[in-house]
């Protein structure tokens, strides 16, 4: 499946990592999705509120499903991750810099293409 058909098709972006601090990458990214028309859910266990949005402790606590799954974790707790997205989401997405081959085959036996090593916001920019 292509980028841009993926970031077309998606409407809602749970952000699992999400961060509350303005500086870092996991609130930013998230930040200028939202600002191009995106629902963002962030999916953060140690924060209440993030860009205004209701803030879930994990994926499990997820009341909706989603059409993509952001993941701003370490490479290594992507599995577990990739798990919980099973049956949540049509798409996940590993940041930059994230990538796992078991996290892959998790994803891909459950038919959910899945995008890994790439900033989400840089291929928005490309392709829109």
């Amino acid at each position: 499946m292509e980028i841009k058909e993926i970031l077309t098709k998606t409407k809602t972006i749970a952000v699992v990592g999400c961060s509350s601090n303005p500086k870092k990458v996991a609130y930013q990214v998230p930040k200028y999705l939202q600002e191009k028309g995106y629902k963002i859910i962030p999916i953060n266990p140690n924060a209440k509120g993030i860009l205004g949005e209701k803030v879930f402790a994990s994926l499990n606590d997820l009341d909706q499903r989603v059409d993509l799954v952001l993941v701003f974790r370490p490479s290594e707790e992507t599995p577990i991750v990739t798990k919980q997205a099973v049956g949540q989401t049509k798409y996940i997405w590993f940041q930059l810099g994230i990538y796992n081959e078991e996290a892959e085959e998790i994803a891909k036996a459950a038919n959910i293409p899945i995008i890994m090593n790439k900033c989400i916001m840089v291929e928005h920019r490309k392709l829109f």
